[in-house]
């Protein structure tokens, strides 16, 4: 390949790249300035979305739900993910596909009679009672992805430490995650990213409490009371979006290192 036709292929490639990246940003510069208020910048719409759409519990709400989600999600993952990799036991085949079940069924298809499960032990309505589904919708996800990390592990950080004495615990926690941090954080913003946005379980199932709403429902709500209001209703939406954009600009090298890294390749 010669020099001319490596520098045109590479203006090629910035040009096309910075022409998807101004379509990507440009919806979220239009948002923030009507929010704004420019060419007059002012930050009255978000303090009045703030105090009006009640933000600050529904913030909160949502911080404690993803939290929750996170932690439990992966430390299940984790452990499963390490069994159905790493070792041969009867059944872990079969056992595979019943977490990849839970990755089949879409949200839509179960999330009735999963609110008269949950109202019939009197979790609805509850923190919980919103936790439980999304950690078992995570772990199935969590799951198949470390899975298939502890597959591509290298067999000789296993065997070498199985010779020093070690065991399958130490092994997992004091070797492999170790190496796997790209893998591990990439699982974590993503089962965040989705634990946050998620809408259909909140509307369903917080359907009476308001003190307990997440901040996608409360966003909701608030779009239906000021439908009117644009500037402040683009100020609410960026308060709900910022929490995850903010994860997402801290963690993005180590997320795009666990894609890039064969995380999900068998």
């Amino acid at each position: 390949m010669t020099p001319a036709t490596s520098r045109a292929e590479r203006a090629t490639t910035y040009a096309v790249l910075i022409v998807f990246a101004v379509i990507a940003v440009f919806p979220l510069l239009a948002v923030a300035s009507q929010a704004l208020g420019l060419p007059h910048p002012s930050a009255a719409a978000f303090t009045g979305a703030w105090r009006k759409g009640h933000f600050a519990r529904y913030l909160t709400n949502s911080l404690i739900v993803v939290t929750a989600v996170v932690v439990a999600a992966s430390v299940l993952s984790i452990l499963a993910g390490y069994a159905l990799g790493t070792m041969e036991f009867r059944g872990a085949t079969l056992l595979f596909y019943v977490f990849l079940a839970g990755l089949m069924v879409p949200t839509e298809a179960i999330v009735v009679p999963l609110y008269f499960d949950l109202r019939s032990a009197g979790l609805d309505n509850t923190l919980p009672g919103l936790m439980l589904p999304q950690i078992a919708q995570s772990v199935s996800f969590g799951v198949f992805w470390m899975r298939a990390y502890f597959r591509s592990a290298p067999r000789s950080l296993i065997e070498a430490s199985r010779i020093d004495g070690a065991s399958s615990w130490t092994t997992l926690w004091r070797v492999l995650l170790p190496v796997g941090r790209p893998a591990i954080l990439t699982m974590v913003v993503l089962i965040a990213m989705w634990t946050w946005n998620e809408f259909l379980l909140a509307l369903v199932i917080m359907n009476s409490n308001e003190d307990l709403r997440t901040a996608p429902l409360g966003l909701s709500i608030f779009q239906g009371q000021h439908q009117t209001e644009y500037q402040m209703l683009m100020a609410a939406a960026l308060i709900v979006a910022a929490p995850v954009v903010l994860v997402y600009v801290f963690l993005q090298r180590h997320f795009i290192a666990g894609m890039l890294s064969g995380a999900v390749k068998e």
